[in-house]
C-alpha cells in the first residue's frame, strides 16, 4: 500500500470512527456528512470523497459497530474448546464490553434497535441482519454447549439466546439510566442463575 493510500484509508477510519461517536452519542439520525466533517476537521466534500453518501456513512457505521463488538466478545472466545466454556465466555465478555465500553458510549445494537423500530428501509435491514448474526452465533454456541453435554438436552436455545440477550439490555439501562454500579455484578450474577437452571 502505497502512502497515498494508506493515508486515505487512514483518513476513512477517522470519519468513520467520528461518526460512530456521533450515533453513539445522538443516534443514527445525528449522523450527516457535515456533522462528521466539522468533528474531524475536514470538509464536507472530503468526507463525501471517502465515505459517500450520508446513508453509506450509516450503514458503515453499523458495519464498524458490529466488527468491534464481535472482535471484542467473540472472536477471543473462540480459543476456547466448544460447549460451556466457550459459551461461558463469550457472556462474561459480553458483561465486561457492556461495562466497560456501552455503559459509557450506549450500544448501537439497542439504541439504534428502539430507533430504527418503527421504520422501513436499507437501515434498518442492515442493523437487523447485524443483530441477528450476531444472535445467531449466540446461539450456536448455546447448541454446541448441549452437543457437548454441558447444558440439559432439552434446552431450548432459542430461549437462552432471548434470556442472555435480555440480561444485556437490563445491564446497559440499569448502568446507564438508574447509574447502578453494580449493574454488570448484578448482570454476573444473573448469568450464573441462568447457568445453574440449564446445566446438566
Amino acid at each position: 500500500m502505497d502512502a497515498k493510500t494508506a493515508k486515505s484509508e487512514m483518513t476513512r477510519t477517522a470519519i468513520v470512527g467520528a461518526a460512530l461517536d456521533l450515533a453513539a452519542a445522538e443516534g443514527l439520525e445525528a449522523i450527516t456528512l457535515q456533522a462528521v466533517a466539522s468533528r474531524i476537521g475536514l470538509s464536507k466534500s472530503g468526507v463525501f470523497s471517502r465515505v459517500g453518501s450520508r446513508e453509506a456513512l450509516q450503514k458503515a457505521v453499523i458495519e464498524e459497530f458490529g466488527r468491534r463488538f464481535l472482535a471484542d466478545v467473540f472472536v477471543p472466545a473462540m480459543q476456547k474448546p466448544k460447549g460451556l466454556a466457550r459459551l461461558d465466555d463469550i457472556v462474561q465478555r459480553w458483561i465486561v464490553r457492556m461495562r466497560d465500553v456501552e455503559t459509557h458510549t450506549g450500544c448501537l445494537y439497542t439504541a439504534g434497535a428502539f430507533e430504527l423500530d418503527d421504520s422501513e428501509g436499507e437501515l434498518r435491514e442492515l442493523l437487523l441482519q447485524e443483530v441477528t448474526r450476531w444472535r445467531a452465533a449466540l446461539r450456536r454456541s448455546v447448541l454446541h454447549a448441549v452437543e457437548a453435554g454441558h447444558l440439559k438436552a432439552d434446552t431450548d436455545a432459542e430461549q437462552l439466546v432471548s434470556e442472555i440477550s435480555s440480561m444485556a439490555m437490563g445491564l446497559l439501562h440499569d448502568a446507564r439510566f438508574l447509574r447502578d454500579p453494580r449493574a454488570a455484578e448484578r448482570a454476573q450474577n444473573t448469568w450464573q442463575r441462568l447457568l445453574a437452571s440449564y446445566r446438566r
